[in-house]
């Protein structure tokens, strides 16, 4: 098989860190696996513990790759709502490219136990809502000024675990809560 990334390389078989089968490009250092042998590893080994001491420089493709087994376009999968580094899946044979250095970035992010979870609706979906409060945190602090915002954030969640929220609320908002007139 031709490169997907580099398109000048040959993926050649070989292990992830010695662990669970992969294909690297012998020119730009690229892996494709195919999820169902890293399940069927993972299934095997239950206990083992990926390190996350590892120094880290990964490259990320920012187009499109085809699918070195289908042709097909590959969807990008973001790892975590901190990271840029999106992973290319392949839903058509179930394999995932990894660019040189992100199977390392996985690994110190704690995630190469999850790596098929990483793939799946509900973890992106759990990314961009993730990602929607960190935008809207920076908003907010920018409007209020970081200790307004804490503050204001500290009062909702004492507010939200009292008992008499609702009562609380209309006192609060109420022009004149001394008042039976509106």
């Amino acid at each position: 098989m031709k490169c997907t990334s580099c398109k000048v390389g040959v993926l050649s078989p070989s292990f992830i860190d010695g662990l669970f089968r992969a294909h690297t490009c012998t020119h730009c250092g690229g892996n494709w696996i195919l999820i169902e042998d890293y399940v069927s590893w993972k299934e095997n080994n239950p206990e083992y513990q990926f390190s996350t001491e590892v120094s880290c420089e990964a490259v990320d493709t920012d187009t499109a790759l085809l699918c070195p087994q289908s042709g097909k376009i590959m969807r990008k999968f973001r790892i975590t709502s901190k990271s840029s580094h999106r992973l290319d899946y392949s839903s058509f044979v179930g394999g995932v490219w990894l660019d040189k250095g992100e199977w390392d970035l996985i690994k110190k992010g704690g995630l190469a136990g999850s790596l098929n979870a990483v793939l799946t609706a509900q973890w992106q979906k759990n990314i961009r809502m993730n990602t929607a409060k960190e935008n809207f945190a920076e908003i907010y602090t920018d409007k209020f000024g970081k200790e307004s915002y804490d503050k204001a954030r500290e009062i909702r969640q004492w507010l939200n675990e009292h008992p008499n929220k609702a009562d609380l609320r209309a006192y609060i908002l109420a022009e004149d809560p001394y008042s039976a007139e509106r």
